[in-house]
């Protein structure tokens, strides 16, 4: 024996967590009697661990329960270049947030300040493609995967969605208003892959046209949002 052994899940657990909540299926209304509880946050690493020769982990992540926690820092680069797993951390509805202290609160207030057109379309638009492969490389004999396939294409018509809405609006819709009909077409998709390229050629094209963001995100909010984190998680010596 080696004596190592696997973090139990509470050893993962950041202890400054600013904002957390359930994401994934369960927030857009999507979800199903066997869909995972998909939590995601993010998390303040003391200021002093900055200081020495080895930075801290700038994520943890769990299975048991389903979690992914980003240092501060981290969550502010991903929502800057447009992730849309970690950009919609601040635009759950409230009742989805399981922490929400004040400095959560303020990075909520700047959200929009995160958001650009170029990193809108190519994250949004990007992951959907990424969707569309897996659905036109799968075997369509292969039964097995029929439900992932829906998954993929459930993920394709959401992503689109919520994409052309943030360049055509400044909000991010989290909550589909339509899942049942989200699901229903996604099925369609699944046995037929060729049915998204309507809905990617039509995603293209309203990117194509002037959106609400600007060019670029301001990233000074971000920056000085931060700096009050780093400050607030100083220890005087």
């Amino acid at each position: 024996m080696n004596g190592s052994r696997e973090p139990a899940a509470e050893e993962a657990t950041p202890v400054n967590v600013l904002l957390s909540g359930i994401v994934g299926s369960t927030a857009y209304g999507l979800a199903h009697a066997g869909s995972d509880l998909d939590r995601l946050g993010l998390f303040a690493a003391p200021t002093e661990e900055f200081h020495g020769l080895h930075r801290p982990a700038e994520s943890h992540v769990t299975t048991t329960p389903d979690r992914t926690l980003h240092e501060a820092a981290k969550w502010c680069r991903l929502a800057l270049g447009g992730n849309p797993t970690a950009s919609e951390l601040v635009w759950l509805p409230e009742e989805l947030h399981e922490v929400r202290t004040p400095l959560g609160e303020e990075l909520i207030g700047i959200r929009t300040s995160f958001l650009s057109a170029r990193a809108v379309r190519n994250s949004y638009l990007g992951y959907a493609t990424q969707q569309f492969r897996k659905l036109t490389t799968r075997d369509p004999s292969d039964t097995a995967s029929r439900a992932r396939a829906a998954k993929h294409a459930r993920h394709l018509i959401r992503l689109v969605r919520q994409g052309v809405t943030l360049h055509e609006t400044g909000h991010l819709e989290i909550r589909l208003p339509d899942p049942d009909a989200v699901r229903a077409r996604a099925e369609r998709i699944a046995d037929d892959a060729s049915l998204a390229t309507t809905l990617l050629s039509d995603a293209e094209d309203r990117f194509s046209r002037p959106g609400v963001l600007p060019e670029a995100p301001d990233e000074a909010p971000a920056e000085a949002w931060l700096r009050r984190v780093r400050a607030a998680h100083l220890t005087p010596a």
